[in-house]
């Protein structure tokens, strides 16, 4: 009940402030009273969206709408919210000196100033902007990313060798089939020897892929195979299910989409990849995290494989890297994750900055990590979830070529 009185206090805030800016900004009474109707209208929208959330059933069209929405409405409000309570602050200060002062003509309080709202509104405009944009378009920005990697000990054969990495497909958050056959496209224009797919195929219910079954099917198989490993999501646990073999009836035919589509479901196993007289591994654990869900078995997945074997390991969730694989004595020389999406938010610039409040809960959450010459690439993830859309950090096909022999500074 207390969570609930402060929650409905803090928006109380945000409202109050945010139409303390619009009446600062305007006089116009036909404004101020369509800002407060469009403003109820959307906060008893969101409520009542919330309220019929349904935990049987999961994301939905609808809740990703919602939750775009909440965002799109409130972040900029908070923003504002800000900027004016530090100009109250201000103001409190400045009325207290000139009663300290004994100055008595002029009110306890200055006006509100309109350079402040009009600058509140322009900072609260730039995540509103990007919030938009990020749903309209960015979503589904797909960049290729490529990296080569170097290592001593690879094989012979396998120097020039190329991976494409795709992760977090999330299907059930897709809309737009032309986007995503143009991502297909991408995906074969590279050419690459062998496809990974690193998990969460949907979000909840394998029905999710079915509309896109035949678009990822064109995803052509490589001269060294496609294969894939499970998400976190991919075990239906973000549910209600009314039975434990509704759940394991979802679980077996997400499992199957992996057949359906063309990619060999690696569960806690290793296989061989032959180049010539060459081998290297390929391990694919289920999906182990810290938090999440601890299906991955690396020791069995990693069986009768020694420390000399080069092996590629396949984990969904980058924290399996930090707490059980970076400085495990069995030498996995590169792994391939997704899961944190980067959070579809943040800054991204080349060699000037990389941030996103995500960095804050993963030590590895985008891109290239390295620990003593082993290696980790996280994937920005294909798809998107909760939020729907992407705001700085952009869907991500991958592209890794591994060299043999020392990195040239």
């Amino acid at each position: 009940m207390i969570r609930w009185i402060l929650f409905i206090l803090f928006v109380v805030l945000i409202e109050v402030y945010a139409f303390q800016s619009v009446r600062t900004v305007t006089k116009l009474k036909w404004a101020q009273y369509g800002y407060l109707a469009l403003s109820a209208i959307i906060l008893l929208y969101i409520i009542y969206s919330f309220t019929q959330f349904d935990r049987s059933v999961g994301q939905t069209k609808q809740t990703l709408f919602t939750m775009g929405l909440l965002l799109i409405t409130y972040l900029p409000k908070i923003l504002l919210t800000v900027v004016l309570l530090g100009e109250d602050i201000v103001r409190v200060i400045c009325g207290g000196i000139r009663a300290f002062m004994g100055d008595s003509q002029q009110p306890f309080l200055p006006d509100r100033r309109r350079f402040v709202s009009l600058t509140a509104m322009g900072i609260a405009a730039i995540p509103f902007l990007s919030l938009l944009y990020g749903m309209t378009k960015g979503k589904y920005n797909f960049r290729v990313i490529k990296q080569t990697l170097f290592f001593p000990d690879l094989p012979e054969n396998f120097d020039g060798v190329t991976i494409t990495q795709i992760s977090d497909v999330h299907s059930g958050s897709f809309d737009n089939k032309e986007k995503i056959e143009y991502a297909v496209d991408l995906v074969n224009q590279q050419e690459s020897d062998i496809i990974l797919f690193t998990g969460d195929i949907v979000n909840t219910h394998a029905e999710e892929l079915h509309p896109w079954i035949d678009t990822f099917r064109r995803i052509e198989t490589p001269a060294l195979g496609k294969y894939s490993v499970l998400g976190n999501h991919d075990y239906g646990e973000y549910v209600t299910w009314r039975s434990e073999k509704e759940k394991q009836d979802n679980f077996d035919a997400i499992k199957d989409l992996h057949r359906q589509i063309g990619f060999k479901l690696m569960l806690n196993e290793h296989i061989k990849l032959k180049r010539g007289t060459d081998e290297i591994a390929l391990v694919g654990v289920e999906n182990w995290g810290k938090g999440f869900k601890q299906a991955g078995d690396l020791k069995k997945a990693s069986e009768g494989l020694g420390e000399k074997d080069f092996k590629i390991l396949m984990s969904h969730d980058p924290s399996h890297w930090e707490y059980e694989v970076k400085n495990n004595n069995n030498n996995y020389h590169l792994t391939l994750s997704g899961h944190t999406h980067g959070l579809q938010f943040g800054i991204e610039i080349p060699g000037v900055i990389k941030w996103s409040p995500v960095q804050y809960v993963y030590k590895q959450w985008a891109g290239l990590y390295e620990n003593l010459g082993r290696y980790l690439y996280v994937n920005r993830g294909f798809g998107f979830h909760a939020y729907p859309g992407r705001v700085g950090i952009w869907p991500e096909i991958t592209v890794l070529t591994l060299k043999k022999g020392e990195k040239v500074s």
